[in-house]
């Protein structure tokens, strides 16, 4: 269902979610739809319910900027992993196909993959992701992502909200930690020494 979009910035970020059940959609076409359609950015969840998103705004754009700047800075230091940014597709252990708004793998992990499949959606859950909330996402919708990537083999998952200043953490094996208006926020021991000060993007 199409969401009601209230301000410009909204409509950008509109979502509309197909069922995609009784279509027999194989991998290579989806990689091939969302090759044909690279103005779009495309999920396909694990009920097979294809999600469609226009390109963010500016402001989105902004935030999601500085995020990356901020993980490929630290990947690049510490050398253990490769980061990826919000174009980035990945297959989910469960089958769904998501794209964080950045990631990042642990080195062996991405290295095991042969090269079609790190050409195409990688087949696995990234150790580590960070979400964005976009004007116009459903907030229980993320978080519900967030859990998915958690149960998938994801280690540790940071959402941010910068509508409310919050900020959700999720660890592997533990409960969700949600911090209001937080400082600067440590990776440790996933990401030894990467620290992330949301004020940059509120």
């Amino acid at each position: 269902m199409l969401q009601s979009p209230s301000t410009l910035e909204d409509f950008k970020a509109a979502q509309l979610r197909l069922n995609l059940q009784s279509v027999d959609l194989t991998d290579a076409q989806f990689y091939k739809l969302c090759s044909d359609n690279p103005e779009l950015r495309l999920e396909l969840t694990a009920e097979r319910e294809l999600i469609i998103m226009s390109p963010t705004g500016s402001e989105t754009g902004r935030r999601n900027s500085k995020i990356n700047q901020w993980l490929a800075n630290w990947s690049e230091q510490n050398g253990r992993g490769v980061c990826f940014d919000s174009s980035t597709g990945f297959t989910l252990p469960n089958g769904a196909k998501r794209s964080p708004d950045a990631a990042w793998v642990r080195r062996e992990a991405w290295e095991s993959l042969s090269r079609e499949q790190q050409a195409e959606f990688a087949p696995l859950a990234p150790d580590f992701v960070i979400e964005l909330r976009l004007p116009g996402d459903s907030l229980a919708d993320l978080q519900a992502k967030m859990a998915e990537y958690i149960e998938t083999g994801t280690l540790l998952g940071w959402l941010f909200d910068p509508f409310t200043r919050r900020a959700y953490v999720y660890r592997h094996g533990q409960a969700t930690e949600c911090i209001e208006s937080p400082g600067p926020i440590s990776g440790d021991p996933i990401l030894p020494g990467f620290v992330f000060d949301p004020v940059e993007i509120w």
